[in-house]
């Protein structure tokens, strides 16, 4: 007798999966859908102050930018919710022309010991639906950075104005 293996078959039915791969199909689908909103590269910004859009800084911003004062600036430095340790630049910006503006970009540059720029972000100060900034008038700003490079020096950056939206007349 040969040494062979022999399967036995039974002629049972296969369970009927129905419509379950529809399930798993959509499961699947949401799971990826899921997995690229929250992938931990992702970055999510307000759409309020988006770092790519900048207000416009021609010649007439350009010649009002002096009137506009950036005093007591004060860097501190905190942990988030997440652990990451988020430095926050606050001051105060003062309109001295006889304009009313809709917003005020500011620039802000860390720099390293050789003086070399190691971080530079433009921000529109005020939130969007906020009464213009009236000649004379001061607002207190805060600006909160979650990355600063290693190298930076550990001194106030640089803070400059770089773009001004006048509020129209029509407003």
């Amino acid at each position: 007798m040969p040494d062979t293996l022999q399967i036995e078959t039974t002629d049972q039915p296969q369970p009927k999966t129905g419509r379950s791969w529809i399930a798993w199909m959509g499961a699947a689908t949401v799971a990826i859908a899921l997995a690229i909103v929250m992938w931990p590269g992702a970055e999510r910004r307000p759409l309020s102050r988006t770092r790519e859009s900048h207000l416009p800084f021609g010649s007439a911003e350009q010649a009002y930018a002096p009137t506009l004062q950036i005093e007591n600036l004060a860097l501190s430095r905190a942990e988030n919710f997440l652990n990451q340790e988020v430095t926050t630049l606050a001051g105060s910006l003062t309109n001295a022309g006889n304009l009313p503006l809709t917003n005020v970009e500011l620039t802000v540059e860390f720099s390293d010991q050789l003086g070399q720029i190691v971080l530079r972000e433009s921000r529109a100060v005020f939130a969007p639906q906020t009464s213009p900034f009236a000649p004379g008038e001061r607002r207190d700003f805060e600006v909160s950075f979650e990355h600063i490079p290693s190298s930076w020096n550990i001194q106030q950056p640089l803070v400059r104005v770089s773009g001004i939206l006048f509020t129209s007349n029509k407003e």
